[in-house]
């Protein structure tokens, strides 16, 4: 099975590298991140603390986007494969069969992914650890201890969530009789699972209840830091519990965007696709969804955090190191969740060229169809904008609120269309480019 799996690879180059992608790069953010864990160990005594804070706790909210979107992009892939696990199944493959030549795949591409990924992160740890220590975060005294514990447990991290992933997703592929498989290829199941809408609603749910006991609590602290601590994930819990719902989250706002869009024929089709099959476009929405909640959520945090602070508030004068920290983590984590923006909009696009191409052998002429394909782009990219803003409030207005400037910040809110447009320029131009890269577009005729 192991071999059939790596020849099936490679006729499946798109897929494979877009799982590629998320698993090298999530497990060279992840594991950067744990060598600091790791060195805290061997740490001078003042800076042990701020070592494990890095590492682990602001290390962590990292972590929930990177193991999200591998999970997302591990089981999209999987679930791509419902029609031809159908074929399989007609010609006499049974339905484990079927099961483990997905996992096998998956596995196969996440182990190599992984490895890398843990390559990188050798010289990614190292580039982390000096680039605090020359920040003045730590003194010298400390020395870099990184080693293979911390990126084993990190590639390994990585790599079991992408196998229950593909466990999970291939049933969902392969499930009902072989008819059934076919059939659900071109009209797949609209329904949410219910452990990912679970999922979806208890991680929403914790990012609102941060927002709560951020003004309630920790707010109230004589720590100036406390409402910090609560608000600082609060954006990106709720940014990916939001994504999590995203193939529910999308139909009602691309049905109110009909009547707009509908007028040309590539609008009718993007309103079309969009209204009907949400799940085909939840995989681009939801790194949509989650770079935005998290960059504007904490980036105004960061802002409102350097407008209030004074010497009263912060006698130990910790603000200019929190504010450094939290600089170095949110770049990484937004580089690395645009960096998935793209990555899911060029797999949705390059999964779909069959079905282009059918389109355009009825009627439809290239012009239509690149129109279709950036319109619906734009649409996932302006319902993602919506709500990712909506997951950031859960950051921002929590923490204007308990430093007094009220329900919005009094400062920096170009931030808000700043990151809306680049987050709905990568997604359309990713769209854009996936669209034109194909040799035989070049041949058709409008």
């Amino acid at each position: 099975m192991t071999a059939l799996a790596l020849r099936s690879l490679r006729h499946r180059i798109p897929a494979a590298v877009a799982t590629l992608v998320a698993v090298l790069l999530g497990t060279a953010l992840m594991a950067s991140f744990a060598t600091l864990v790791q060195s805290a160990g061997g740490a001078h005594d003042d800076d042990r603390e701020l070592l494990i804070i890095m590492g682990a706790v602001v290390g962590g909210w990292g972590s929930l986007i990177v193991l999200f979107s591998v999970a997302s992009t591990v089981g999209i892939v999987a679930e791509q494969r419902i029609g031809e696990a159908g074929l399989l199944r007609t010609i006499g493959a049974t339905p484990r069969q079927v099961r483990a030549l997905i996992v096998y795949e998956a596995t196969a591409v996440t182990l190599l992914a992984a490895a890398v990924g843990a390559g990188v992160a050798v010289f990614g740890g190292r580039a982390l650890f000096d680039a605090v220590q020359r920040g003045g975060l730590i003194s010298t005294a400390s020395a870099y201890g990184g080693g293979p514990a911390a990126l084993t447990a990190a590639a390994g991290v990585v790599v079991l969530v992408s196998v229950v992933a593909a466990v999970i997703s291939s049933r969902r592929a392969n499930r009902g009789p072989a008819a059934f498989s076919l059939r659900q290829a071109d009209v797949p199941d609209r329904r949410l699972p219910r452990w990912r809408a679970l999922t979806g609603v208890v991680l929403a749910g914790s990012g609102a209840v941060a927002a709560v006991v951020t003004v309630t609590v920790t707010g109230e602290s004589a720590d100036p830091y406390a409402a910090m601590q609560t608000s600082g994930s609060a954006s990106i819990v709720a940014g990916v519990g939001l994504a999590a719902l995203a193939p529910v989250l999308l139909r009602a706002p691309a049905r109110a965007l009909r009547p707009l869009l509908a007028r040309s024929g590539g609008g009718y089709l993007a309103t079309e696709n969009t209204t009907r099959r949400p799940h085909v476009f939840a995989a681009m929405l939801a790194p949509v969804i989650v770079l935005v909640s998290t960059a504007v959520g904490t980036l105004l945090m960061v802002g409102i955090d350097g407008r209030t602070r004074t010497a009263a508030s912060d006698p130990e004068g910790v603000g200019d190191t929190i504010t450094t920290i939290n600089a170095v983590v949110i770049g990484m984590i937004c580089l690395f969740a645009a960096i998935m923006v793209v990555n899911a909009a060029v797999a949705a696009v390059v999964h779909r060229r069959a079905e282009l191409d059918r389109l355009w052998r009825l009627g439809a002429t290239r012009g239509q169809l690149r129109a279709a394909v950036v319109l619906e782009a734009a649409v996932v990219a302006v319902v993602g904008i919506v709500f990712g803003l909506l997951g950031s409030t859960a950051t921002a207005v929590p923490y204007a609120i308990v430093r007094h400037e009220g329900v919005l910040p009094d400062g920096q809110l170009w931030l808000v269309p700043a990151v809306a447009a680049v987050a709905a320029a990568l997604a359309v131009a990713a769209a854009w480019g996936a669209h034109r890269r194909p040799d035989r577009w070049k041949t058709l005729r409008s």
